[in-house]
């Protein structure tokens, strides 16, 4: 018995693998909107509260105690998705570091007997590594490919797509990140962990995955998407916070990043859930550094320490720090442009032919990096250790079976380090801490900086877009760190002073090669100074992030604008185009015609109008005694088809069953109404119904939205479009102007008091009196 409960649950699960729709396998339609191989799209969220009778109901029976118990359950969710991230970001990185460091430790100790097994053993090693990766995200995960930023960026923005915050999705984000990172490629783990974050609150609000049977009903108590927009919200500012060990850059990156909506009750508990990460990120390290985490555990909770750089800057140095920022913008806005190139030609024809070129094109990828990291330092000479002092904690060069700087890779000599396989042959982080380190001028020859510049670039635009999850945070940050240094060395040269560090310019670099590709500004210039503990660069990193965002602003968007455009993603900027200010509301829907309901409809028809066209929100509408035509409200798509599902509504009457509009009980919850968080909900297509049903009526007076945002006609399309974007409305209905007034509010009317009885406030000052 117990062997056919394991089968069926293992036939089970391979169904839903199969379901998931694949990521990949999408067109462009005419719209710009994504358009999936089974012909259904990428649809936007309720953020909007519909306020119908079910709700109202509900609304009345919450107390002040459960008022409060919804704000403790919120409070104590973001304490779960700080720690449920922080030990994701954990896991992670204890598994990168000690697969890498296992890695170059046996490649180390073989190549000190032959060169050429080291080096199929290395290319081995990260090809198992790959493959692992790859095999997870086309075979199980599809939505865990890229580092997954534009797809949160647009569901923050109002967009689901499906299948971006499933449990498979997480699971194959996690696991995939470790294969792709660890297998030496030029992409990152901070993107994807943004993605984890998001999948963890996601999977929190809902209360866990029922198709795993992984659920709990104490968790289900967010049903709206605005309460799940607000979590995912919290799991981005955590994934950074994790990513970068940099809580307050955390929150700054998801109001300035993914955000399209803001709050100061959600700043507060994105704040806390920052915080909570940073405490079970430190805690872990503090376990680690007594050496329990295996090759993870040397390093500290700021990432690349530069506190004993640089202590000053001169006047003169401006100029170099401002090129800095001018070539940040140029070499970050062809990346950008480079990548939506090949991505783009990824998209409508590599990937396409199936999951088995992506899975070898990735391949390819990896033995092309693992080449280029092994037999480029090859070709380099090694160079004689410098100098140091007795008490310097620099040791050159490195024991062999070790990494780190000056490492000895194909040196004749003891006392000789190769400075190409110092950047090459090491984990990115130890690669970027060399590149910034202090102390170390001249450990670096320009020849050598020009060529991991050009070929680790080239292997960043590459990989970027290929089948495993892939950040561009690290990549860039080594890019950048790259030609900052090599600025550095010539003005080290050309001022002749002591107190220039190399380092310094490279931190600089880093942040004008991210401003130029990324476009953030605060969110950025404050993580970097939370990684590197020196707070004193601060005014010369804000000045190299302005220049570098304005250059390439001259040229394209940012990189995760472009690629959710590239991905049919239809993101609402902040601002409306120019061209919108000489548009109306009636010009911007066209001739198109109004598909709506009558407040009590056929059964019949509400089953061919939704069969017939694919629109998500219907006007109802009423006729008065006087047989003008008003409508009375909107009806949702999806509560539609909660209804035809019930059945339990349906009537024999033609006419209204409360003419009067109260009375009626209300036979549904509010959360029957709620989609599953990143799914389809209920299709057409699934509900049967007998001719009987048929032939029967429904009110959708009690179901609808009666109060909906409403514009006239010849409002301005940029303050419509502001209107849409500020409130995260999904449906505006533009009317003809209205012939009469009711009423005005101003803000004085709308500051009420906690102590008056809000029925009996009068808005004497702008009641407008009938004639």
């Amino acid at each position: 018995m117990l062997s056919n409960h394991l089968q069926n649950g293992i036939e089970t699960a391979r169904l839903v693998w199969s379901r998931l729709p694949n990521s990949d396998d999408e067109a462009l339609d005419e719209v710009g909107l994504s358009k999936k191989s089974d012909g259904s799209r990428s649809e936007s969220l309720d953020y909007e509260v519909i306020e119908n009778n079910a709700y109202r109901e509900e609304q009345a029976q919450r107390g002040k105690l459960m008022v409060g118990y919804y704000v403790g359950v919120k409070w104590f969710f973001a304490l779960l998705i700080g720690i449920g991230t922080g030990l994701a970001a954990v896991f992670i990185n204890i598994s990168v570091e000690n697969f890498a460091g296992w890695k170059f430790q046996l490649t180390f100790s073989i190549i000190q007997k032959s060169y050429v097994a080291g080096f199929l053993v290395y290319i081995l090693f990260n090809l198992l590594l790959v493959f692992s990766s790859v095999y997870i995200v086309t075979q199980f995960a599809p939505a865990a490919a890229g580092s997954g930023i534009p797809e949160i960026k647009g569901y923050l923005n109002g967009v689901d797509t499906h299948g971006i915050l499933l449990f498979r999705t997480l699971i194959g984000k996690i696991f995939g990140s470790i294969g792709s990172v660890g297998g030496g490629l030029a992409l990152g783990k901070e993107g994807p962990l943004v993605h984890t974050g998001a999948c963890i609150a996601s999977l929190l609000g809902q209360g866990g995955s029922t198709k795993y049977h992984l659920s709990s009903r104490w968790l289900q108590v967010f049903k709206t998407d605005r309460d799940r927009r607000d979590l995912v919200t919290c799991g981005c500012a955590a994934g950074v916070a994790a990513a970068f060990r940099a809580p307050v850059g955390g929150v700054l990156f998801a109001l300035e990043e993914v955000t399209s909506w803001w709050r100061s009750q959600l700043m507060w508990r994105v704040f806390f859930t920052s915080a909570v990460v940073a405490v079970v990120v430190r805690t872990a390290m503090g376990w680690c550094k007594s050496g329990k985490c295996g090759h993870f555990g040397s390093g500290g909770f700021i990432i690349w320490d530069i506190s004993d750089g640089q202590e000053d800057y001169s006047f003169e140095e401006l100029l170099p720090m401002a090129i800095i920022g001018v070539i940040g913008g140029l070499l970050g806005a062809l990346f950008n442009q480079l990548t939506l190139y090949i991505t783009y030609w990824r998209r409508n024809y590599l990937h396409k032919k199936g999951s088995r070129v992506k899975m070898i094109e990735v391949c390819l990828v990896s033995l092309i990096t693992s080449v280029i990291s092994f037999g480029l330092p090859l070709l380099r000479k090694c160079s004689p250790c410098p100098e140091v002092e007795l008490n310097s904690s620099i040791e050159c060069p490195r024991p062999p079976g070790m990494y780190g700087n000056y490492v000895n890779f194909y040196c004749g000599k003891d006392k000789e380090y190769n400075d190409l396989a110092t950047i090459f042959f090491n984990t990115q982080d130890d690669a970027i801490r060399n590149l910034f380190s202090a102390k170390t001028i001249h450990e670096y020859s320009a020849q050598s900086l020009l060529t991991f510049l050009v070929m680790f670039y080239s292997l960043a635009v590459v990989t970027f877009g290929t089948a495993v999850p892939a950040g561009q945070f690290v990549p860039g940050i080594m890019i950048g760190s790259t030609y900052g240094r090599l600025v550095g060395m010539f003005v080290v040269n050309f001022y002749k002073k002591l107190n220039i560090e190399e380092g310094t310019y490279a931190l600089l670099g880093a942040a004008s090669f991210l401003g130029g590709s990324m476009r953030m500004t605060v969110s950025l210039c404050v993580i970097m100074v939370e990684i590197t503990n020196n707070l004193k660069l601060l005014p010369l990193i804000m000045l190299v992030l302005l220049i570098s965002k304005a250059v390439g602003d001259a040229f394209n968007e940012g990189l995760y604008e472009e690629q959710a455009r590239l991905r049919g993603i239809p993101l609402l900027e902040s601002r409306p185009k120019y061209q919108m200010r000489k548009m109306t509301a009636k010009e911007a829907c066209g001739n198109k015609k109004v598909v709506y309901f009558p407040r009590v409809v056929k059964v019949a028809d509400v089953v061919s109008i939704l069969q017939s066209n694919e629109h998500n929100g219907f006007p109802v509408i009423d006729h008065t005694r006087n047989g003008e035509s008003l409508v009375i409200g909107l009806m949702l798509r999806s509560h539609l088809l909660v209804l035809l599902q019930s059945k339990v509504d349906f009537q024999h009457s033609p006419l209204p069953s409360d003419p009067r509009g109260g009375g009626k009980p209300i036979r549904h919850n509010f959360t029957e109404f709620a989609k599953p968080v990143s799914s389809k909900g209920i299709s057409i297509d699934d509900i049967h119904l007998s001719s009987d049903d048929l032939e029967m009526y429904i009110d959708l007076a009690p179901f609808l939205n009666p109060s909906p945002y409403v514009v006239p006609e010849d409002m301005s399309l940029s303050k419509v479009y502001n209107l849409f974007r500020q409130l995260g409305l999904r449906h505006i209905l533009v009317v003809p102007r209205a012939s009469r007034v009711i009423g005005l509010i101003t803000r004085k009317d709308l500051l009420i008091e906690d102590n008056e009885n809000s029925e009996t406030v009068e808005l004497q000052s702008t009641s407008v009196r009938s004639l």
